[in-house]
């Protein structure tokens, strides 16, 4: 029987070159097997170059660029890892504007490894219990965060990891928050 726990829903991944492959790769395969729709944005338009560690991968083909996307389209947000994809999004006012619009809605966003760069420039982290790759540490304790060292780590709807020998933690915590769907925080 097919995995419907996600049917209905609607998934952007926003990605650029640089993504590291299995970071954007397996999310997106357990998104489409939990029945969602998932469309991978960015600011380039056909396709993006995916890297394997320190080795050119695959590319993957882009759905929608991200001047046409709007969080209003999406029922949750993937920010995929590797260095030279989230900073790059991390400078992009677009990218920035699009993760701040998933902040301020309260709708699910998952970030694995440097993935949430992007989201310490979107003011999407401060008060926040999260983990990532190690280097971020210090970037996002001081933009507020509560650094954790775990494979995955969920705070109202915000699902972390740290690297891909978490991928299955984080796809499984993943695809949890994001069939709960919007989360608002406490303090809201």
């Amino acid at each position: 029987m097919p995995n419907t726990k996600l049917q209905g829903r609607k998934v952007a991944v926003l990605a650029t070159d640089g993504f590291e492959q299995s970071e954007l790769e397996t999310p997106v395969q357990a998104l489409k097997d939990a029945g969602a729709h998932v469309e991978v944005v960015s600011p380039k338009s056909a396709s993006i170059q995916g890297w394997e560690h320190h080795d050119k991968g695959r590319m993957v083909v882009v759905d929608r660029q991200l001047s046409d996307a709007s969080a209003a389209d999406y029922d949750a947000l993937v920010l995929p890892g590797g260095v030279m994809n989230p900073d790059a999004l991390r400078l992009a006012p677009e990218a920035v504007s699009l993760v701040r619009a998933f902040v301020e809605a309260g709708k699910p966003i998952a970030a694995i490894c440097h993935g949430p760069w992007t989201l310490i420039n979107a003011g999407g982290v401060k008060g926040r219990r999260m983990t990532s790759w190690p280097s971020l540490e210090v970037d996002l304790r001081n933009a507020g965060a509560d650094w954790v060292d775990q494979d995955v780590v969920v705070d109202h709807g915000l699902v972390t990891s740290r690297k891909p020998d978490d991928l299955p933690a984080f796809c499984a915590k993943m695809i949890e928050e994001f069939a709960e769907g919007a989360h608002r925080l406490a303090a809201e």
